[in-house]
């Protein structure tokens, strides 16, 4: 399980559809009262940390918060109809829905055992949970104003497919926020997708050494969350996933196997 954690981002991509829905089952199963609702790796540098300023019951995921933050606080979502494609266990959508006023967040998953799983856990006005593929999206064409990608495109069957879902869905003048590790040979390829499907990229990011400096300050809690949640046997198999230190996930950061970027981009026409 472990090496199938490790390899994941390079598996054929009919493989990690249902991997996926079986990671969420097991946190599902062994995390039942919550303590786990982000599975980013989080984001850290000073001025973030001194800037944002979070509800008591919000500290614990202060680094995963901060990823949000910085994909999407530089851009006004007030009033704003927000899609996130790939919202897995619901804390992102939670957190910018409560702290940033949208006008309607609707968060979607492959995962039907996640979705549940949310809709269940989260009462915030005006966010709702809902089953769909990141490449057909069941969502009215030029229904959104800003589309919310954080972490997940990796994992997509086809990753250009999912961008001309999204150009499809957005307003003229929308906005995409997306966000994911990217190994350095494959970035000119991303940018080249957006453009093509007629994105204009106002703003890029390489954050490698800001997600890297968050697992190193996570690390001790992300692992008391294993240890005590996971058995025994699938403990480093999470530990992969959670990418703490000492795990080859955190030394692809570290030795250039993987960058993080963000990316802030308009659609035009």
């Amino acid at each position: 399980m472990r090496k199938i954690v490790e390899k994941y981002c390079e598996m054929p991509a009919p493989i990690k559809r249902p991997l996926w829905r079986l990671w969420h089952k097991l946190l599902i199963r062994f995390d039942k009262d919550t303590r786990a609702v982000f599975l980013n790796y989080g984001y850290h540098d000073e001025e973030t940390s001194d800037r944002l300023h979070l509800k008591h019951e919000d500290e614990p995921d202060r680094y995963c918060i901060q990823l949000y933050d910085v994909v999407a606080s530089r851009l006004p979502l007030k009033r704003k109809d927000v899609i996130e494609v790939g919202s897995g266990r619901g804390g992102g959508a939670s957190f910018l829905t409560r702290y940033y006023s949208p006008r309607s967040y609707r968060a979607f998953d492959i995962s039907a055992d996640v979705i549940s799983f949310c809709n269940r856990y989260y009462n915030v006005e005006g966010l709702s949970f809902h089953k769909g593929c990141a490449e057909n999206l069941p969502v009215k064409s030029g229904s959104c104003d800003v589309v919310v990608n954080v972490e997940s495109a990796r994992c997509y069957k086809d990753i250009n497919q999912f961008f001309s879902e999204v150009k499809r869905i957005l307003r003229p003048g929308g906005h995409f926020l997306f966000a994911d590790m990217i190994p350095p040979g494959h970035l000119s390829k991303i940018r080249q997708s957006l453009q093509d499907r007629g994105f204009h990229i106002r703003e890029q990011l390489n954050i490698t050494k800001n997600v890297v400096t968050a697992l190193v300050l996570d690390s001790a809690r992300r692992e008391q969350i294993i240890q005590e949640r996971i058995p025994g046997f699938l403990a480093k198999s999470f530990a992969q996933f959670a990418g703490t230190r000492g795990t080859e996930r955190f030394d692809a950061f570290n030795n250039g196997k993987f960058e993080y970027w963000t990316f802030q981009m308009e659609n035009r026409a």
